[in-house]
């Protein structure tokens, strides 16, 4: 079954020739050959069930798409980029992008799914964006979770949401939707020096439930849609600060002991990339994570990722040469 995505860098596919390239610094430095993100790993483990559209350079920006647009001709995807095709989440993208703006993600959608209208009455959408909204507004987060401020990011967060379900519902009323939750960026560990009190971590969790609180009640109310809780994932995995906000994170072993833990580089060990996205295994484990969720909530037939899977897969990536030695950096 096809699935699409709309979303922000969380979910660009960091083999993107025509944006990411070996030796600038960006998506996996050194390593960017073999960094990857969520949809390329579900691509190569479950595009046979689940399928984020051919690989391919797509779309059109700048000038070419507003002449596009003046002469009421299709643009396709915007910005122009070398990734799955129906993966329409680009860098940059905040809430509005799903459906206003240059990048309108929803109604670009909408028009490639009315070239296959059959195929995408048993399509899925998976929805994962917010972050770049969130984080302007992080020194309010910590001064005062309830300020009006916040509660109109989480309004528009969730209104466009609901608006680009809606558009794509008009087309495809069977679509299924997954909304992938928001997650404390005191946990992202370029912030490890931050948030070390427990008035800090209080303000920054009541801040954050209020914006899950949202979304999840956005799927509550609205039919064949799931959440999945990123925050309680994370969690499940690498754990969380304590009450004041000193670190208390675990290790993550996957394989025959290769080890992941909570901190910055581009090197495999780490959890996070240097330039602040999640690295191969976390972006592994996440789409473990999308498959087991779309299993559960909607009782699709998608075969789950088992852990040794998982480790076949990454292997390969993290450790080359069949060494796991080393420690996060």
């Amino acid at each position: 079954m096809p699935l699409a995505v709309l979303g922000d860098s969380n979910s660009h596919s960091f083999q993107d020739g025509l944006v990411f390239r070996p030796g600038d610094g960006s998506r996996g430095g050194d390593f960017h050959a073999r960094t990857l993100g969520w949809v390329d790993g579900l691509a190569r483990l479950r595009g046979h069930e689940l399928d984020p559209g051919p690989r391919l350079v797509w779309g059109s920006s700048g000038r070419i798409s507003s002449a596009r647009r003046a002469l009421g001709l299709p643009v396709g995807r915007i910005p122009i980029k070398e990734d799955y095709l129906y993966n329409f989440a680009n860098s940059g993208a905040d809430c509005n992008s799903l459906t206003s703006g240059p990048f309108r993600q929803a109604p670009r959608l909408a028009a490639l799914m009315d070239k296959e209208p059959e195929r995408w009455r048993d399509g899925v959408v998976v929805i994962f964006i917010g972050v770049n909204d969130w984080m302007r507004t992080l020194d309010l987060q910590v001064r005062n979770p309830a300020a009006p401020e916040l509660d109109a990011v989480i309004a528009r967060c969730t209104r466009r949401i609901a608006e680009a379900m809606s558009m794509l519902r008009e087309r495809q009323p069977a679509l299924r939707f997954l909304v992938i939750g928001m997650g404390n960026v005191a946990n992202d560990p370029g912030n490890s020096d931050k948030f070390r009190s427990a008035l800090q971590m209080r303000n920054l969790r009541i801040a954050l439930e209020r914006f899950n609180a949202s979304m999840r009640g956005l799927v509550d109310e609205t039919l064949r849609t799931a959440f999945l809780d990123q925050e309680a994932w994370f969690h499940g995995l690498w754990g969380d600060r304590d009450a004041n906000g000193q670190p208390r994170y675990k290790t993550v072993t996957i394989g025959d002991g290769f080890k992941v833990t909570n901190t910055t580089g581009d090197d495999p060990h780490n959890a996070m990339l240097v330039d602040g996205h999640a690295g191969t295994v976390a972006n592994a484990l996440l789409l473990q994570a999308i498959v087991g969720r779309l299993r559960e909530a909607f009782d699709l037939p998608v075969t789950p990722v088992g852990d040794d899977e998982l480790w076949r897969y990454l292997q390969p990536l993290v450790a080359p040469n069949g060494g796991v030695k080393g420690s996060g950096s």
